[in-house]
């Protein structure tokens, strides 16, 4: 195991970790950047499925984490950010190991200082909508790759794996 700058060293390396369980977990091909603070992170899946409007991300994550890792999907859109560093900070607060978004952050900047990981698309300084329109705790597909709420996820520089 390696440790992230932050100091989790409680999440495998996931090239170790295919190579010990191989086709019993899915590999994310999709070149996520990693934008967090927490380098090497993993915990069980929660999902939001959510399109320019992060009402549902912000609501999500400012209740606790317990160690979770949200997966958003949110159609790979870079037009609007659907995380800034106050619900990253939130997430912090309230105990959640990561995050993965289909789609835009931005204060990226802050958001490297912060122990949490983070997998996005890229960055845009625009702000989505806070109409909460959107689905919670549903399957959602990234890449071909079913993310199912409760499955585990591990993510680090070199990817994102999932239980199948």
């Amino acid at each position: 195991m390696t440790a992230s700058a932050a100091g989790n060293t409680t999440s495998p390396n996931t090239a170790d970790l295919y190579d010990e369980r191989g086709e019993e977990l899915a590999s994310v091909s999709v070149q996520f950047q990693s934008l967090g603070g927490r380098s090497h992170f993993s915990g069980p899946v929660r999902t939001i499925r959510c399109f320019q409007d992060n009402a549902l991300v912000k609501s999500t994550l400012a209740t606790p984490g317990n160690g979770a890792v949200l997966v958003v999907d949110g159609g790979g859109s870079l037009g609007t950010a659907l995380m800034g560093d106050m619900i990253a900070e939130s997430a912090v607060a309230n105990g959640w190991a990561g995050v993965v978004i289909n789609g835009a952050i931005r204060d990226r900047e802050a958001i490297a200082h912060l122990d949490l990981g983070v997998k996005a698309l890229g960055s845009n300084p625009r702000k989505s909508a806070k109409a909460g329109a959107g689905e919670v705790d549903v399957d959602v597909v990234l890449d071909d790759v079913t993310f199912r709420p409760g499955a585990t996820v591990w993510c680090d520089p070199d990817g994102i794996l999932v239980e199948r």
